[in-house]
C-alpha cells in the first residue's frame, strides 16, 4: 500500500554503464534451536591440472547452513576426510555426535567439465541414503553445487529444496545528488548478481513469470509509471500498461498468460486483469477506495489484494473473473503487501502495529496468525518456492538491506550489500530457465 502510492516526478531514462554489481553478503542474526548436526567434508579434488572453479562442498555447507535447519560441524573438528563409500567409518562420526555425512569428489571429465559425485549417509543406521553424479561445467558449477544442496536437503527433509532458485530486488546508488536505480538478479545466496536493468528513474514491483524466464515491473521513465515485461536472458522487453495514471503492482497469473495490475485509468486505483496474447485490461473491483497490490492464488482462480475500504489497509479475496471481496484479515489495523504459499495454505503479509511494520503470516484454513520478523520497518515479503523461508526488505543502520525468515520466525538472516540500498525482493519459482 505505501509503495504504491509513490507516484514521483522522474526525469530521464538512461541505460547506464552497467558496472558489476556488488554480491549481497549473508549474516546469520539468529540461529534454529534443534538444528540437525550434520559434517560435510571437503570434497576430493584433482591432484593436478586445472583446479575446480568453486568449492562445491562449501557452496553446500553453507545452504543447509542457511536453511536453518541443520547445523554443520566445523572443518577444524571433522575426524575424518573420506572422499568414497569404503572410506567411511560410521563409529568415527558417531562419537562425534553428527546424524548425517557428506562426502564427495570433483572430477575433470574434459576441457571445463566435471563431474560432482557426492554420498549421503544416516551415521547411526550406518547407511548410503543417496549418491549422484552430477556433470557440470567451469560456468556451472556454483549453481549445480546449489543443486546437490536441493538434493541432500530434500532427502533428509521431505521438502524440495530452493537452493537453485533466484532473488530479484531493486537497488538505489545515490551519488553526486544524483539516484540511480537497478533492477538485479541474483543466486538465491546472493552471489553471481546480473543487472537486469540500469535507470535513473524509479524501479519498483519487480515479479517473476511463473516459467523463471521473465520479469515484470514498474518504471517511472517519460515521467509517468508504467508496467514492462523482460526477458531474463536477451533483456529483451516490451511495455504492457501505459493508461493514465497509476499504472502499478504487477502479479503474474499461474499459467503465464495474464498479469493482475492496478490500474487508476477510470479515476480511482482498482484491480485489474490484463491479458497478454490481446492487450485487453479487464476491471475487477469496483470502490471509491484504494485497491492495489494484487496476488493470484497458486490455482489461479482468486486475486488477494490491499484495500482501504474498511478505513484501514486491510487484505481481501476476490474471485479472478470478479464479484463481491471477501475480508481476510482482522488482527489490527494494517496489513498489507500479501504473498501467497506455494500451496495456497498461508498469506505472508506486512502487519502494522505500535508504530512497527513487521511481517506476519496468516493461516487461511485456521486463521491463526503469527508475526515472524522483528524489525521496525519489514515490507516486501516472498515466500521462497518451497514454502519454507520468507524474503523481505528492511532497514539496519539507515541503510535499505533484505532479510529473510523461517517460516515458522526461528531463523533469520540479512543480506547487506555495499552497492547502496536494496529492497522489494522477490524469490523466483523453481528454475525452469537455465
Amino acid at each position: 500500500m505505501r509503495k504504491i502510492i509513490f507516484l514521483v516526478a522522474s526525469l530521464l531514462i538512461s541505460v547506464w554503464p552497467v558496472l558489476a554489481p556488488a554480491a549481497l553478503t549473508i549474516e546469520i542474526t539468529q540461529g534454529m534451536d534443534g538444528a540437525v548436526p550434520i559434517a560435510i567434508v571437503p570434497f576430493a579434488q584433482p591432484a593436478s591440472g586445472a583446479r575446480p572453479p568453486e568449492d562445491v562442498s562449501q557452496i553446500v555447507m553453507d545452504d543447509l547452513r542457511r536453511s536453518g535447519r541443520f547445523d554443520p560441524v566445523p572443518e577444524q573438528n571433522l575426524v575424518s576426510r573420506p572422499s568414497a563409500p569404503e572410506q567411511v567409518r560410521f563409529q568415527d562420526w558417531k562419537t562425534l555426535g553428527v546424524e548425517n555425512l557428506v562426502i564427495g569428489q570433483v572430477e575433470p571429465a574434459g576441457p571445463d567439465r566435471y563431474n560432482i559425485k557426492f554420498f549421503l549417509f544416516d551415521v547411526y543406521r550406518g547407511k548410503k541414503l543417496i549418491g549422484f553424479s552430477v556433470p557440470t561445467t567451469r560456468k556451472r558449477m556454483r549453481y549445480d553445487a546449489h543443486r546437490v544442496s536441493d538434493l541432500i536437503f530434500e532427502k533428509l527433509t521431505g521438502l524440495r529444496g530452493a537452493f537453485a532458485t533466484r532473488i530479484a530486488y531493486v537497488t538505489e546508488k545515490k551519488s553526486a545528488g544524483k539516484r540511480q536505480f537497478k533492477l538485479e538478479v541474483s543466486d538465491s545466496d546472493g552471489h553471481n548478481p546480473k543487472t537486469i536493468l540500469s535507470s535513473r528513474d524509479p524501479l519498483m514491483s519487480p515479479a517473476w513469470s511463473s516459467d523463471g524466464k521473465q520479469l515484470a515491473y514498474v518504471s517511472f521513465e517519460k515521467h509517468r509509471s508504467s508496467i514492462f515485461a523482460q526477458n531474463i536472458q536477451t533483456a529483451k522487453r516490451r511495455k504492457l500498461a501505459s493508461f493514465e495514471g497509476v499504472n502499478g503492482a504487477p502479479a503474474w497469473s499461474p499459467d503465464g498468460s495474464r498479469l493482475a495490475l492496478t490500474l487508476s485509468r477510470d479515476g480511482n486505483p482498482e484491480i485489474y486483469v490484463y491479458t497478454l496474447s490481446s492487450g485487453e485490461a479487464r476491471r475487477i473491483t469496483r470502490n471509491v477506495a484504494i485497491d492495489t497490490e494484487p496476488v493470484w492464488s497458486p490455482d489461479g482462480r482468486d486475486l488477494v489484494f490491499t484495500s482501504d475500504r474498511g478505513g484501514s489497509p486491510q487484505l481481501y479475496r476476490v474471485s479472478a473473473s470478479g464479484g463481491r471481496a471477501e475480508r481476510l484479515t482482522f488482527e489490527g489495523k494494517y496489513n498489507a503487501s500479501a504473498d501467497f504459499s506455494a500451496d495456497g495454505k498461508r498469506l505472508a503479509m506486512v502487519h502494522g502495529a505500535g508504530g512497527n511494520y513487521r511481517i506476519a503470516i496468516l493461516e487461511l484454513d485456521t486463521g491463526i496468525f503469527n508475526v515472524v520478523s522483528d524489525g521496525r520497518l519489514d515490507e516486501s515479503p516472498s515466500f521462497a518456492p518451497n514454502g519454507s523461508m520468507i524474503i523481505y526488505a528492511t532497514e539496519s543502520g539507515g541503510k535499505g538491506v533484505l532479510a529473510a525468515v523461517s517460516s515458522d520466525g526461528r531463523f533469520r538472516q540479512r543480506f547487506s550489500s555495499r552497492g547502496g540500498d536494496v529492497r522489494e525482493p522477490v524469490w523466483s519459482p523453481f528454475d525452469k530457465a537455465r
